[in-house]
């Protein structure tokens, strides 16, 4: 295929994959049982920090994760205490109780004085998404808390993909009318977005022939990115859809 005709070829793929359809095995469609937008933006920050490993078993954490804040999470977050975690399990992967305490005591320290939203305003000498990376994991991380609790926000500064901030972003930015991401965020530009690479995007761009850098890093971003700017130069990231779809549901 020539550019154009992968260009093509990808668009008619967005265009399939971006479909409510696909929710039913998503974690995605944690965040969408709730309409207020505190609430939305919680447990979708919340999920997408536990994204990783098989999506059943993220969905199934994540029930727990709304569980624990009583189905109503911005109301549990304003009146959170460490004390509400002492006799309380929860363990995903390598995330337990300990981070949990850390992320909901920092996230109640963002409502203080903004929001989750103005938590990734760009304060960093660095440009578009990646600054706003890097700044929000500095407030983020402006409280007390262990050092254990860093490797579950990825740090792009150090060249991590930041694959599940990407896509947090991704859930918060980009419009809301095919159903499936939410639109509620209004200050950072689609056209900045950058996807989550994981194994499905990462390989399959190569096959495509849109990334040859080997390692799923954030230079390998980059990369591909500049490549998807060039097929769509306001909404690049719309083609998540198209290269995780091709990988998780058709095995390309």
């Amino acid at each position: 295929m020539n550019f154009q005709e992968l260009t093509d070829f990808l668009n008619f793929k967005a265009e399939q994959y971006e479909n409510p359809v696909f929710l039913e095995s998503d974690p995605i469609q944690l965040p969408h049982r709730f309409s207020q937008k505190e609430d939305i933006e919680i447990v979708g920050f919340l999920i997408s920090t536990i994204a990783w490993g098989n999506r059943k078993s993220i969905v199934k954490s994540g029930e727990r994760l709304l569980e624990i804040m009583e189905q109503n999470p911005f109301e549990f977050i304003k009146t959170y205490n460490s004390v509400n975690l002492e006799h309380t399990s929860f363990v995903h992967r390598t995330f337990n109780v300990t981070d949990l305490d850390f992320y909901f005591r920092s996230i109640q320290n963002i409502y203080k004085t903004g929001t989750l939203e103005s938590a990734f305003e760009n304060t960093s000498s660095i440009d578009g998404v990646q600054g706003r990376i890097i700044s929000f994991r500095e407030k983020f991380m402006e409280i007390e808390h262990l050092d254990r609790s860093h490797k579950h926000l990825s740090n792009p500064a150090k060249n991590s993909a930041a694959k599940r901030l990407n896509m947090y972003l991704r859930w918060m930015t980009r419009d809301s009318k095919k159903g499936v991401d939410f639109g509620i965020w209004k200050t950072i530009p689609t056209s900045e977005l950058y996807l989550p690479l994981d194994v499905h995007t990462s390989n399959n761009a190569r096959r495509l022939g849109l990334l040859t850098r080997k390692q799923d890093d954030w230079k390998a971003l980059e990369e591909l990115m500049s490549q998807l700017q060039l097929m769509d130069p306001i909404d690049p990231v719309k083609y998540d859809f198209a290269l995780f779809g091709l990988g998780a549901f058709e095995k390309f």
